[in-house]
């Protein structure tokens, strides 16, 4: 397992609610009256870049209906010298519409797909959804990372002075917007323009250069008793996500299983991973990602062992409302250790949430679209001499 090539990431973990389900997709009613909080002071050679959206962008359902719009954007941060990044913050103009976010940065080398993809697209940005939807830039690839998560109530993301991101000139950043239509009756309400805070400093001899070592899992999830239709049989899902993402998504599904020792799928809610590690690193933080049907995400240090830590637990997962997990204090891995993801989903939810209960049932695998799903523990590492 190799460190993913990475240039930022500070978000995705989850913030567990107490409700017996997560909120159903959709069903948000807005978030109105919640201002951006003041970010923390700079901290020495430090500084802000104050970004937005090139536009302002009025959200609309999407082809078939619905009230959620998920909209990515390229924003052009400018660098003429390479930095670090040692926090972010999102500041939603219209907090009305704005579910949630998420900030990807994208390396030199991927930004000539991105400005492909927004140049082919009608009006500012693409859709997109669970990713940068960017081929040549995604970040189960390490092509690209996640750079912070907003929602409302958070506030900067900040990491410690003497680690940061390595961004280099030519990097860009794409930002998604989950916008929720409920609040306007599933009409359009009004533009939106977010802005991006970035706090970045040119570092020392001293700096730790943070990267994201990404941890999947299969997602082999099959119709709940009851249902049945052409793609509760895994071979035709798998074909049906190949046909939306071409062959190189549509062989996720059994290249996982293969790369997890699996001799064949084992369909369940529950799937479960090991990694080896091959370098010597140390773990800062981490985050867990699934769609709409995950429930629980887990990643541990050495399981079975006198010495295993857990050091990503997160017991009720909601999409909507995704969060960093830092550790109380870094842990340092060596080779041979074992990281091992477990996720667990469940296809129950998808009669309760608005996205999905419309879809034909299905097997559900590993894929990019909303009627898909995921298991990825990405974690916050830096590397370090053995």
């Amino acid at each position: 397992m190799a460190l993913a090539t990475a240039v930022a990431l500070a978000a995705c973990g989850s913030k567990a609610d107490t409700s017996a389900a997560p909120p159903a997709a959709g069903s948000h009613t807005g978030h109105a009256g919640q201002p951006p909080a003041a970010p923390q002071p700079l901290r020495a050679g430090e500084r802000f870049v104050d970004l937005k959206m090139a536009e302002a962008y009025t959200p609309a359902p999407p082809e078939g209906g619905g009230t959620d719009e998920y909209r990515c954007q390229v924003i052009d941060p400018g660098l003429t010298r390479t930095a670090f990044l040692t926090g972010t913050q999102v500041m939603p103009e219209n907090v009305a519409l704005a579910h949630h976010a998420i900030v990807y940065t994208v390396p030199p080398g991927g930004a000539a797909a991105v400005r492909e993809q927004d140049a082919k697209t009608p009006g500012p940005g693409w859709q997109c959804f669970g990713g940068t939807g960017v081929k040549g830039a995604e970040v189960e690839e390490g092509e690209a990372t996640w750079a912070d998560t907003w929602a409302p109530g958070a506030t900067e993301t900040l990491f410690t002075q003497d680690a940061g991101f390595k961004l280099e000139p030519g990097s860009l950043v794409i930002l998604q917007m989950h916008y929720n239509l409920l609040a306007t009756d599933g009409k359009p309400g009004g533009s939106d323009r977010t802005a991006l805070r970035l706090r970045l400093t040119d570092g020392t001899p001293q700096t730790r250069e943070l990267d994201t070592l990404p941890l999947d899992a299969p997602t082999d999830l099959p119709c709940p008793a009851g249902e049945s239709g052409p793609l509760c049989d895994r071979a035709a899902s798998i074909a049906d996500v190949t046909k939306r993402f071409g062959p190189e998504v549509g062989g996720t599904a059994d290249q996982q299983v293969a790369e997890c020792g699996q001799s064949a799928p084992k369909p369940g809610d529950t799937q479960t991973c090991d990694h080896r590690v091959e370098a010597p690193v140390t773990l800062f933080a981490g985050f867990g990602h699934m769609h709409l049907l995950g429930r629980a995400i887990k990643v541990e240090l050495n399981p079975g062992t006198p010495n295993a830590k857990v050091v990503l637990d997160v017991p009720q997962f909601d999409f909507d409302n995704q969060r960093l997990v830092k550790l109380p204090s870094p842990v340092d891995i060596d080779p041979g250790d074992t990281l091992r993801v477990t996720c667990t989903h469940d296809a129950g939810l998808r009669k309760r949430l608005p996205q999905l209960s419309k879809l034909p049932p299905r097997y559900v695998v590993w894929g990019d679209g909303t009627s898909d799903e995921m298991c990825a523990g990405i974690m916050t590492v830096s590397p370090r001499k053995s």
